[in-house]
C-alpha cells in the first residue's frame, strides 16, 4: 500500500493500518501531533479507527522546543 506523507511517497505493509499503528511506526505515538488524513484533521481519540487506504495522502505535524 502506497501513502503520501508529509508530501513523499511511503510504501506501507498491506493491510489494515491505523493512524495509531502509522504513528507507532514512525517512534511519535507519545508527542503532541496534529494528523490531517485527506484534508481532514483526525482527532486524538480516533487514531485507533481511522485505517489508512492505498493513495491516502496525510500530514503529521509535530511540536518542537527551541530558543
Amino acid at each position: 500500500m502506497s501513502i503520501t506523507l508529509n508530501g513523499k511517497s511511503v510504501d506501507l505493509l498491506e493491510g489494515v493500518i491505523t493512524v495509531e499503528q502509522l504513528l507507532s511506526h514512525y517512534h511519535i505515538e507519545n508527542r503532541i501531533v496534529i494528523v490531517e488524513v485527506n484534508k481532514e484533521i483526525v482527532m486524538k481519540e480516533n487514531y485507533k479507527t481511522i485505517s489508512l487506504s492505498h493513495g491516502d495522502v496525510v500530514e503529521i505535524i509535530h511540536f518542537v522546543g527551541g530558543g
